[in-house]
């Protein structure tokens, strides 16, 4: 009798067992774990090529580059470098609602980490190249404030040895002379040097890339074990990830392991708060038709690519680009306040609830539709953002 009894608890606890886990359901469905999984910094791959900058990856111009970036020399007044608004202790970017170098910015200074997987740059996608991008605060009134000549200079007189094993010789030209004392050879020349400026700090921040977060561990230990609990993140974050990509959307334009998807959208930002009198900022409107003229394209002389590498850009056209602005990373989203292309909303509250209420666009048409969200919703949704910071 006593072996019946021993044998029928073993019976019982054996498909009890099996019961719990037919019961037992994953957290995430097969569909629901493939967009997880394409979010997870796990699966991005190595930055792509830049056919247009031959040094992108030569480990001599990085380190040039990553001196250069932190060069004040380069400046007009000798106090702005760029890391002056890309800051490597607040994730290289600053803080503030508008830049501010040698003048006040008009816009937000983005963070450059991970900006090596960008198809175009500048909130409103006037440059092509990462390159391109670092050459234009150089002689920006408001950032750097300089002029190309005075920065082939600084290379002339401070980093020849460093910059002719990488690019060739400098120039044989009267360094002490004025710009317009030089002949259109010798100016060709000093562009020259000026481009390869641009292209070392470009090879530089090609190696700023992201760093794993709570998320992607989360997901590394997911796609091991579908059923694997919030060990790693609180039920509160994971029902915030679930609203993510699933009942607000927020997935359909922050989407790639970068969580973007480089492109630009109208999403109905209220213009700043001292922008009365002054002209709305038109973004990408304003931005193609700088593109299409940019000296420094990929398509232009001072590019190393060859017929065919460039690529058409892809985004909105004609009356879409009107208040189109590019849709930010996510990641480390949460120490990067304030928010938007020129700091208008000040907490991620603000942004939630701009986006629940999804209201008319300043300028142009908004792409948004007004989400039905809980205020509980809402706080998930933080509380995931929170766990993208690396």
């Amino acid at each position: 009798m006593k072996g019946l009894a021993v044998g029928s608890v073993r019976l019982w606890l054996g498909l009890a067992a099996i019961v719990l886990a037919s019961c037992r359901q994953p957290l995430w469905s097969a569909p629901e774990l493939e967009q997880l999984r394409s979010l997870w910094l796990g699966d991005l791959p190595a930055p792509p090529p830049d056919p247009s900058n031959r040094v992108a990856d030569d480990a001599r111009a990085v380190v040039l580059g990553r001196e250069l970036f932190f060069d004040s020399r380069l400046s007009t007044n000798g106090y702005v470098s760029c890391a002056t608004c890309h800051r490597p202790s607040l994730g290289f970017q600053d803080g503030l609602r508008l830049g501010r170098g040698v003048r006040l910015a008009r816009r937000r200074t983005p963070t450059v980490v991970g900006a090596a997987y960008n198809r175009l740059f500048y909130w409103d996608g006037r440059k092509d190249s990462l390159w391109a991008q670092a050459l234009a605060p150089l002689e920006s009134p408001n950032e750097h404030g300089g002029h190309r000549f005075g920065y082939a200079r600084t290379i002339a007189y401070h980093y020849a040895a460093d910059y002719e094993p990488i690019f060739g010789s400098l120039p044989a030209v009267d360094w002490t002379a004025d710009w317009g004392q030089l002949s259109a050879g010798e100016q060709d020349e000093v562009t020259r040097v000026f481009v390869n400026i641009g292209k070392a700090i470009a090879a530089y921040e090609r190696t700023l890339v992201p760093r794993p977060t709570r998320f992607d561990t989360y997901v590394e230990a997911m796609l091991r074990e579908a059923h694997a609990g919030p060990e790693v993140l609180s039920r509160d974050e994971i029902a915030g990830l679930k609203l993510f990509i699933g009942k607000a959307g927020c997935a359909r334009c922050h989407n790639s392991a970068l969580f973007t998807d480089h492109r630009l959208h109208n999403t109905g930002v209220p213009p700043p708060a001292d922008a009365a009198g002054k002209p709305p900022d038109r973004g990408w409107a304003e931005g193609w038709p700088l593109l299409l003229a940019d000296e420094f394209g990929c398509r232009g002389r001072w590019s190393d690519a060859a017929a065919g590498d460039c690529t058409e850009p892809t985004a909105a056209g004609g009356e879409d680009r009107v208040g189109a602005f590019k849709t930010p990373s996510l990641r480390g989203v949460a120490g990067r306040a304030p928010f938007m292309h020129a700091g208008q909303l000040a907490t991620l509250d603000d942004v939630l609830n701009h986006y629940r209420t999804a209201p008319a666009a300043p300028i142009g048409t908004s792409e948004l539709r007004a989400l039905d969200l809980s205020d509980e919703e809402l706080r998930g949704l933080i509380a995931f953002l929170k766990v993208l910071a690396g």
